[in-house]
């Protein structure tokens, strides 16, 4: 507001009582919901989270009756085909979620014969059938399920049906949300049966993005964003490991790589890397690393200067000597052992090439070599991409690489989608596959994006050919770890996560009706699900009602359900 002289009285007075009616209304509406009562609604509540169900991401074709079954207190998985050796994968799971299923409450009072409702019919088993030839987790195995609860040949028992046991551990979250604590029978029940629940992803690449290299995570917290993951059916970990800041993962072939790390104890060895690898096989869910080159690898000089153009000018990695690229062969050869992902992300983005014309020794080869420095940035991003192709890895890049020199990468490239919305279509176009994770809507430290924005991302959007749209492999939500560690990275990540997990594995014609009451409604419940679980989850309102920031505290008391 602009004030002249004759008029200021008047702006102040305006200014004062915009104020003062400002104040007011707020007090006034802090008093109306301190003045609700504990229990409001609370009569319903039973109504809404016990008999309506909500299943996050929503399957592929549901459909559900009005009967309740409770869960036998030694109610138990197993698998259908008596003669075969449960693997221990299918194992592990089943011990998993019995654990997940009856945590809520303590086993001694789950269905207490003094509280047994003999007219509920009681759920004995969940068997599960699939073939048990191969537990390899392969890029694009098939996830698909078949879920009924109980199964119609049988009322004591649910049935899984599933290609393998990646498709298996899929049907078994779906089931554990399906159940829900009884406080009158002190049961486990499922209302709304029978369940026929047939689903399968929308997209085969379905990630989240760590980053270990702004902040150090430990193990324990790695695994608690793996099991987050797998509730919401994400099954890509893209672990961010190195950038300029530090470099703390063990490089066996360049052992004083890791020198580069913020101090001696916050390291990864790779004992540690492939128990990571491993855990999150387990749970059906593949783990990327990134080695991101020629920029961001000021920690690579730290225990081999020389890699630097020169001590006062640290990256990119100095192109010139062929030490760099022997450097990069180790890693990536040593990451092989440890990481069999198909996929190995290179970087190749925000490379400044100003070190590299400013060194007097990388500048005279690059006149030797008649080459700029933009003729550099892609020889050795296309260099980088042959080591990793022949160490068996296909090579992801970010979009920069795309955008500057395309017509040179590998036709084995994935481009890695940051920066502009319109980069996937033209990627697709020109037949390289990619990955969506478009920096506006879908990077978790931008913490002004609400979950709506999340979901209302669409992968596809201008990509209509068939052909095309297959090469679209999915999605990626990043969480860049400048304003995060081990204290808030959960919060920070969930739910806003989960809007995108449901966009890549729930089918177009679900999605695609936005962001409705009743997707809040089921996200809320989900939300609630992962704070049960242990999951540090936010709130997605905020005391006003409108749709709140990512990583923000609860606005006043009340029910988890209803923020």
């Amino acid at each position: 507001m602009v004030c002249e002289q004759k008029t200021l009285f008047h702006c102040i007075l305006v200014l004062y009582l915009t104020t003062m009616v400002s104040f007011v209304l707020t007090i006034h509406m802090y008093y109306l919901y301190r003045s609700r009562p504990l229990n409001a609604d609370f009569d319903n509540m039973e109504v809404s989270i016990n008999e309506s169900v909500h299943i996050w991401p929503m399957p592929a074709s549901v459909t559900k009756g009005m009967a309740i079954v409770t869960l036998a207190r030694d109610f138990a998985f197993g698998q259908a085909d008596g003669n075969q050796i449960v693997s221990a994968t299918l194992a592990q799971a089943f011990s998993r979620y019995i654990n997940i299923i009856y945590r809520p409450h303590a086993l001694s009072q789950v269905a207490s014969s003094s509280f047994q409702d003999s007219n509920i019919p009681v759920l004995e088993q969940l068997l599960v059938s699939l073939d048990p030839s191969t537990e390899e987790l392969e890029f694009e195995v098939d996830e698909s399920y078949t879920l009924k609860v109980p199964d119609p040949s049988n009322p004591s028992i649910a049935s899984l049906q599933a290609a393998n046991v990646y498709g298996a551990l899929r049907g078994l979250e779906t089931f554990s949300q399906l159940v829900s604590y009884h406080y009158s029978s002190r049961s486990l029940q499922i209302t709304r049966t029978p369940w026929i629940i047939t689903d399968y992803p929308r997209f085969p690449y379905r990630g989240l993005l760590i980053d270990t290299s702004r902040h150090y995570q430990p193990l324990e917290s790695i695994k608690r964003v793996i099991d987050s993951m797998s509730f919401a059916k994400l099954n890509v970990l893209h672990w961010h490991i190195v950038d300029e800041e530090a470099f703390p993962i063990e490089i066996p072939s360049y052992p004083r790589l890791w020198n580069g790390a913020y101090s001696y104890k916050e390291r990864y060895t790779t004992e540690d890397a492939a128990e990571i690898v491993e855990y999150a096989r387990a749970r059906g869910i593949h783990v990327m690393p990134e080695l991101d080159v020629p920029g961001h690898g000021a920690s690579w000089g730290i225990g081999y200067p020389q890699l630097w153009p020169s001590p006062q000018c640290n990256e990119p990695l100095d192109v010139s000597k062929e030490f760099t690229f022997e450097v990069i062969d180790g890693i990536l050869q040593d990451f092989r052992a440890l990481f069999p992902f198909k996929f190995a992300h290179l970087g190749g983005d925000e490379v400044n090439t100003s070190c590299w014309e400013d060194s007097p020794s990388i500048k005279r080869w690059l006149i030797s070599h008649n080459l700029t420095g933009q003729d550099a940035y892609a020889s050795f991003v296309i260099r980088a991409q042959q080591i990793a192709i022949k160490h068996g890895y296909e090579p992801v890049n970010w979009e920069e690489t795309f955008n500057t020199f395309p017509s040179r990468l590998s036709k084995e490239t994935v481009v890695h989608n940051w920066l502009e919305s319109g980069t996937c279509p033209r990627a697709v176009k020109a037949g390289l596959r990619c990955i969506v994770s478009n920096q506006g809507t879908w990077y978790l430290d931008h913490l002004d994006v609400t979950w709506d924005q999340f979901y209302m991302t669409e992968p596809l959007v201008n990509i209509t050919d068939p052909e095309e749209q297959k090469l679209l492999i999915g999605g990626e939500v990043c969480m860049w770890g400048e304003t995060v560690d081990a204290s808030d990275i959960l919060q920070t990540i969930w739910p806003r996560a989960a809007a995108a997990a449901e966009r890549l594995w729930s089918p177009l014609s679900i999605t695609q009706q936005g962001s409705s009451d009743n997707v809040l409604q089921r996200l809320q419940s989900f939300r609630c699900l992962l704070d049960g679980r242990g999951i540090a989850a936010a709130p997605l309102l905020n005391l006003s009602g409108a749709y709140a920031y990512g990583r923000v505290a609860p606005s006043e008391p009340g029910s988890c359900f209803r923020q």
